[in-house]
């Protein structure tokens, strides 16, 4: 068992924004059920530490809920019960967090190459209780081939066509990569849709959801593989030689 994390509201330091979090709104109940006093403590942990330690942007704070959490957590309405989720490039924890919140069933491995969010991470997790997650440090393609997942998510980490070279490779047979995006999804899509194929991704679309909880809905491009992809050679897999995360 690990030795207890301190809070990351005292770890953080630095000076409080003058920015304020809002209140929960009444989505928050019926989205995270019982954890709806966890997610308002991540919800002030991101506002607080999160902007100290770089994280979040303190322009973010007063549209946290709606622009950031709530835009996290109605992707789990795509999720199947009782699978293993991967958060590729997780940062804050956006949406790995959230989804291990809203969807206690889910099985959850943030996985963020630099130390000082990892850290983070599992301040967080400590402190909420999170039985159902865990942080991998490392880029994806550094576990490709090693761990696989029934899906794969990320949120503002790059471009499609990287995102798919990353992602792909760590899901299961019939598995799929759901990548929050923005109004240029589409287009995005339509530009890496020949990459798309030639990686082994055999069905691709973009989907809004979350109407009526969060405004505007959610975009996400789906990405789903029938067959589980293979590593070419473990060279290819192998990580070159990097300096450490900061």
């Amino acid at each position: 068992m690990r030795p207890s994390a301190p809070d990351p509201a005292v770890a953080g330091g630095g000076e409080p924004t003058d920015l304020v979090l809002g209140p929960a709104p009444e989505a928050v109940a019926s989205v995270f059920g019982d954890r709806a006093a966890d997610a308002t403590r991540y919800a002030e942990i991101l506002a607080g530490p999160g902007v100290t330690r770089g994280l979040l942007g303190p322009r973010e704070v007063p549209r946290l809920w709606e622009r950031h959490i709530l835009n996290c957590a109605v992707v789990g309405e795509l999720l199947p019960a009782d699978i293993r989720v991967c958060d590729v490039g997780s940062g804050a924890g956006l949406p790995g967090i959230v989804l291990a919140l809203a969807r206690p069933d889910l099985s959850v491995t943030l996985l963020e190459p630099l130390l000082r969010r990892t850290l983070f991470l599992d301040e967080v997790i400590d402190l909420l209780g999170l039985e159902n997650v865990r942080v991998l440090r490392g880029r994806a393609e550094e576990f490709a081939g090693k761990e696989r997942f029934e899906v794969v998510t990320s949120r503002a980490v790059a471009p499609l066509d990287r995102l798919a070279g990353w992602s792909l490779p760590l899901l299961r047979s019939g598995g799929e990569m759901v990548a929050l995006k923005g109004g240029s999804a589409e287009a995005e899509l339509a530009e890496s849709a020949e990459l798309l194929a030639k990686l082994g991704a055999t069905r691709w679309s973009v989907q809004m959801i979350g109407a009526g909880i969060v405004e505007p809905p959610t975009t996400v491009i789906r990405v789903g593989i029938d067959e589980e992809i293979q590593i070419r050679s473990a060279k290819k897999s192998r990580p070159r030689n990097r300096r450490p995360g900061r």
